[in-house]
């Protein structure tokens, strides 16, 4: 049965993120957004609720390890998007060269996705040094944590201020069912917003019931709660970003698909870990907490300096990514990471 209801909340993901992706571009296009906002806010905020969500009931929940699993989850969606979600999208573009007229090149505003990047790593080694600070100075750390918030406010702005608009050719709104006055009606973006939140309310409830599923799944296997909450739950809450970036890399919508993940990795890197400081210890001393960050820090690195030196983004590039995944997933094998 669990088996069954993890099939059917990927297939209702799926579903949702498509959903999603057609009402965000909608709504970009209405407030006359650049693609780089578009992807690296609009759609990043509203499909990171899973992994957002997820760590904060496990930290107000008060388990026994609550706090672990709350720190694993922030950890764990920087790691994951930062190294397998990259290697995802580099992978659909292969996948997809036959329909795609530039074939394997990525075609993306290469400005917003360097600005993305070095907003992230700026924000993340900052949460990185905070884990480091003892609990000793709670002051220091509070401060930390609105650092991070202001610098997520401060991204948002000057994204904003993008003025190329989204392009034009939308596939129509799913919830005009057909009607073309619908879609330029002045009530259209009420129509929009109604989409946008019925496709956030399943993305959350069913990437929620995936993490159930796979939660069952894990424990049968004895799988340690911190190891769980950094491998597996970001799969599952990672997915709506992963399907996205997919879903726009096969329209040839590379600047939405790359801002999708890079704004996700920004908003991850800074609103989650000021959560983490304000409700725990925050302590990244374990071998654990130490190498995910690490690891993801010097993957979004790489790819920001090898993205400078060509001024341009390669699918070799993106593919790269992956290898820091893989260290990951020996480095847990062998009890390094525990």
């Amino acid at each position: 049965m669990e088996f069954l209801l993890l099939f059917i909340s990927l297939i209702l993901i799926l579903i949702a993120a498509e959903l999603f992706v057609n009402s965000v571009e909608w709504l970009g296009k209405i407030l006359k957004l650049s693609e780089g906002a578009v992807g690296s806010i609009l759609a990043a905020i509203g499909t990171a609720l899973p992994e957002t969500l997820i760590p904060i009931i496990a930290l107000i929940g008060g388990q026994d390890s609550s706090n672990e699993i709350g720190i694993g989850a922030i950890l764990g969606a920087p790691l994951m998007l930062s190294t397998l979600t990259m290697f995802v999208t580099g992978l659909a573009v292969i996948g997809f060269k036959k329909r795609r007229k530039h074939q394997k090149e990525v075609i993306a505003n290469y400005n917003t996705v360097s600005h993305d990047l070095k907003f992230f790593i700026i924000s993340f080694i900052l949460a990185f040094i905070c884990g480091l600070i003892p609990s000793s100075f709670p002051h220091i750390k509070i401060i930390i944590a609105i650092m991070l918030v202001f610098s997520y406010f401060i991204y948002v702005i000057k994204l904003v201020k993008e003025n190329d608009n989204i392009e034009s050719d939308l596939p129509k709104l799913y919830f005009s069912f057909g009607n073309d006055k619908v879609m330029n009606h002045k009530y259209t973006i009420i129509i929009v917003l109604i989409q946008m939140i019925i496709a956030l309310a399943l993305i959350v409830a069913s990437a929620d019931k995936f993490v159930d599923s796979v939660t069952f799944v894990s424990n049968l296997l004895g799988i340690p709660a911190f190891v769980l909450a950094i491998i597996l739950t970001p799969i599952a809450t990672e997915l709506p970003e992963k399907f996205n970036s997919i879903i726009w890399i096969s329209r040839e919508k590379d600047t939405l698909a790359l801002g999708n993940v890079t704004g996700a990795m920004m908003f991850q890197a800074s609103i989650l870990p000021a959560i983490g400081i304000l409700l725990t210890d925050w302590s990244l001393t374990s071998s654990g907490t130490l190498l995910s960050a690490l690891i993801a820090i010097v993957s979004a690195s790489l790819l920001y300096y090898r993205m400078h030196q060509k001024q341009k983004i390669t699918v070799n590039m993106l593919l790269t990514c992956g290898l820091f995944y893989l260290l990951f997933l020996i480095l847990v094998i062998f009890g390094i990471i525990r």
